[in-house]
């Protein structure tokens, strides 16, 4: 309790020029003769803290001291106050004390670079949250948190994407926010480390058993090698097309169905050439047929006829209904 009394001490004296024996005592609920006792142990311990007799009297720190207590640059604090997500914050539950401990380290710093601090707070701000935010419900989220902490095996009800419900017993590795999504890291019984969409999580029941954590286990590396695995896995399906000119800037603005690989230059006869990636033939059928006759495929062949085929089952689908 005194290590944490005295490490509050020194943030109150940097925030403060100058701060009476009584008002610490007032702001740490302790007696002033606490005070005086803490303060000879920070002298004692080669921290120089300085008294100053009289009326408008008071203790503070040497300024050297104050500059070379935490040797951070400029740029450094800007890059340590950037804020996190108020969105994941929630969710984790340490809103509350990501403020708090944001306001410590504010008063940690001397005084010449608290301004600093404070601006890069107030310029820039991170939303992970998308346009029309559907926030995903976890009806254990609670539990998945307490487990990566207490190491305890959790026994869980998963629902796959296909639909398929699952029971396993695994012990909790960690959780990663991925945009405003959350996914729960955990190792199965035979080692292999899987990845849960939190949100699919029907239910989580802590067990008595522990476990220990990987020594070796990196959450950051291990999300990175995931995350580059999935993606070399997904399908991809590839489609040489000619555009109108007049779609170019909105195919460089385009949603996830399609990745523009490449845009050539405009020919004599108007169109653009261009190389878009879908991840199935499906997606690629609906997004050209959208483009009316703004997009023309020139490769696959087959892809020509069925967007055709589509077009014309449109067709005859409105006159049917006339």
């Amino acid at each position: 309790m005194r290590g944490d009394r005295l490490v509050s001490i020194l943030l109150l004296l940097q925030a403060h020029r100058q701060i009476t024996a009584k008002e610490l005592a007032e702001k740490l609920e302790v007696s002033e003769r606490t005070i005086y006792r803490d303060m000879e142990a920070l002298s004692r311990s080669g921290i120089p803290v300085v008294a100053e007799r009289g009326k408008n009297g008071g203790w503070s720190l040497l300024e050297n001291y104050r500059t070379t207590l935490t040797g951070l640059k400029e740029s450094e604090i800007r890059a340590l106050f950037v804020p996190p997500s108020s969105q994941l914050l929630e969710d984790l539950g340490l809103a509350r004390t990501s403020e708090e401990a944001r306001n410590k380290l504010i008063a940690s710093l001397p005084e010449m670079y608290q301004e600093h601090a404070k601006e890069a707070w107030n310029r820039i701000h991170v939303d992970t949250s998308t346009w029309r935010n559907r926030k995903e419900k976890i009806n254990s989220f609670d539990v998945l948190k307490n487990a990566i902490w207490t190491q305890n095996k959790l026994k869980i009800t998963y629902e796959r994407a296909d639909g398929e419900i699952i029971d396993r017993v695994v012990e909790p590795l960690g959780l990663v926010a991925k945009g405003s999504r959350w996914y729960f890291i955990a190792s199965k019984d035979n080692g292999e480390i899987r990845n849960y969409r939190a949100s699919r999580i029907v239910s989580a029941v802590p067990t008595a058993e522990t476990f220990k954590r990987p020594k070796d286990f990196d959450l950051a590396r291990y999300w990175a090698s995931s995350t580059k695995a999935f993606i070399e896995s997904l399908p991809r399906f590839e489609v040489w097309a000619e555009v109108s000119p007049s779609i170019v800037s909105r195919l460089k603005f385009t949603d996830r169905f399609v990745q523009i690989a490449s845009i050539g230059d405009q020919r004599k006869e108007g169109w653009v050439p261009v190389k878009l990636l879908f991840d199935t033939e499906d997606e690629a059928k609906g997004y050209i047929l959208g483009f009316a006759n703004q997009i023309r495929v020139v490769k696959p062949k087959e892809l020509q006829n069925k967007i055709l085929n589509m077009a014309r089952a449109v067709l005859a689908f409105y006159r049917d209904g006339e």
